[in-house]
């Protein structure tokens, strides 16, 4: 007796029905596809962004600059109105300067930038120098006092610490400002600071030539 068994066939051989794979093709991205537009926002005037109300700022007038100030009011008044649109008057009365916002205002920065400027008038700095307050962001004003040490008097040094490091320095008694900015403001403190302490004055003029070199190359 013969047992005949079929095994299941694995292949697919020529006669047998195969299998169809049917490959759809993905939709391209570029078809019917819609980008959002970039937001374009304008930037908000200092009116807008304290909801309408005006910001001021008052700096007092020390006596001894009252004077000068009368003569150099027009200078002042000038790029604070005209270029920062920033109301700007004298009050007779506190004897102060008083600034305040506008509606045309462009940017609330514009005021504390006033405020600096005129700021920087009073410590003594000439308008033609504490302008550049208005116009570039990187300048500042450092104070200190000089106490129980030997005072400095303005001359040849300090044009030559001033030319040095593209500072201005004002010396009013015991106090001394320095107008610059972050960097330049450090290597001049630091050459007063070793002339009040009594260090020669050729030694002080040759670490400044290679400090100022190194910031050159730095910059």
């Amino acid at each position: 007796m013969e047992n005949s068994s079929t095994a299941p066939s694995t292949g697919v051989g020529a006669g047998s029905s195969s299998m169809q794979i049917d490959v759809v093709a993905a939709p391209s991205r570029q078809q019917g596809v819609a980008f959002a537009q970039k937001p374009n926002f304008r930037p908000l005037k200092a009116h807008e962004i304290s909801d309408g109300q005006i910001q001021f700022r008052k700096i007092p007038v020390p006596a001894h600059r009252y004077t000068p100030l009368k003569k150099a009011w027009m200078e002042i008044y000038n790029p604070v109105y005209e270029e920062m649109k920033i109301d700007i008057r004298m009050n007779l009365k506190a004897r102060r300067v008083e600034l305040k916002t506008r509606s045309d205002t462009p940017d609330v920065s514009n005021l504390q930038k006033c405020a600096d400027f005129v700021h920087a008038f009073m410590m003594g700095f000439d308008v033609i120098d504490a302008v550049a307050m208005l116009r570039m962001d990187e300048l500042y004003v450092e104070s200190f006092e000089i106490k129980d040490v030997k005072t400095l008097r303005g001359g040849r040094t300090k044009f030559a610490i001033e030319n040095s490091t593209r500072t201005r320095i004002v010396i009013a008694d015991t106090k001394i400002h320095i107008l610059g900015s972050f960097a330049n403001i450090k290597v001049a403190r630091d050459s007063l600071c070793s002339l009040i302490l009594g260090s020669p004055a050729a030694k002080v003029y040759s670490k400044l030539r290679a400090v100022t070199a190194r910031l050159a190359e730095r910059f």
